[in-house]
């Protein structure tokens, strides 16, 4: 038997019988119209992609490469194809296969490893031991874990609600199937009800990004209530408390507001609490 993620005084590694698998292959529907124009995986926040953070969590960990990292795609595959290059192995689906049909999908690469299952739309605001080595840490690779929350909706586990990362043994992998299912029935739920599910606190903010107020408070998290700003940003005018992406122009008035690259806020407009996109597209986040 392998020992996963042993407590020790430095940063917890995983070992070399663990991959990783990234999910985003959503289709974004409660973030839409910003999903429309790029997969929920690479809407950025902080003006970093969410895929990104993805994969600087994971390398925290030493969890690097296509031979030990995969992302599966399928709504705007291309352009999550295109953003991943030679990072990670890519798996493009067909059809939505559901968070454990990703991983049926990809048993040839995982090849009798565990996995340790991000979504990509997960913003955590900890970072380093707090976060993923914590899910790591003294792992025996017979038990099924997963971060959690403590329970604000229906349906908890332990009391917890799922955040976004889960540690899945390779006996329990391998006989994920190839059609669309969801880890929740697959693996979870029966590991509960056996007694195998272990839920690991995280001590840290944690929004999945699935609606436009979800999506502004993780901009505004990652912005510390200051001005966040990228590369090239003109400032004629008013920011205060926003996410101020490559190329974008304020002419008017923004705060607490997330402007994508490119973005223009013309000297007749005053936006609060919104998500600007070009020059016409504003989504609310109320």
């Amino acid at each position: 038997m392998s020992t996963f993620g042993q407590e020790q005084d430095g940063p917890v590694t995983a070992p070399a019988d663990l991959c990783a698998v990234v999910l985003a292959a959503g289709l974004g529907t409660r973030l839409r119209p910003l999903t429309m124009l790029r997969p929920k995986a690479l809407v950025p926040i902080g003006n970093v992609p969410l895929l990104d953070r993805a994969l600087a969590r994971l390398a925290e960990v030493g969890l690097t490469g296509p031979d030990r990292v995969a992302v599966n795609a399928h709504w705007l595959a291309g352009q999550v194809a295109e953003h991943v290059g030679d990072r990670a192995h890519l798996s493009v689906e067909e059809e939505p296969l559901g968070t454990a049909g990703a991983l049926g999908n990809l048993r040839d690469w995982i090849a009798g490893r565990g996995v340790l299952v991000l979504n990509a739309d997960a913003y955590v605001g900890v970072t380093g031991p707090a976060d993923l080595g914590a899910l790591l840490a003294g792992w025996d690779g017979d038990r099924v874990r997963m971060h959690g929350v403590k329970a604000g909706k229906p349906d908890p586990f332990h009391g917890y609600n799922f955040a976004g990362a889960s540690l899945l043994p390779a006996a329990d992998v391998a006989v994920l199937p190839d059609k669309p299912r969801e880890l929740a029935r697959t693996t979870w739920r029966p590991a509960e009800q056996s007694g195998r599910l272990d839920v690991i606190p995280l001590a840290g903010l944690y929004l999945d990004c699935g609606t436009p107020a979800d999506y502004l408070a993780a901009n505004l998290h990652a912005a510390r209530g200051e001005n966040l700003f990228g590369a090239g940003v003109v400032l004629t005018g008013q920011a205060a408390g926003s996410v101020l992406g490559d190329g974008a122009r304020v002419d008017g008035t923004v705060q607490d507001c997330v402007l994508w690259p490119d973005a223009h806020v013309a000297r007749d407009e005053h936006l609060h609490r919104m998500i600007r996109v070009g020059r016409d597209l504003t989504v609310p986040a109320a």
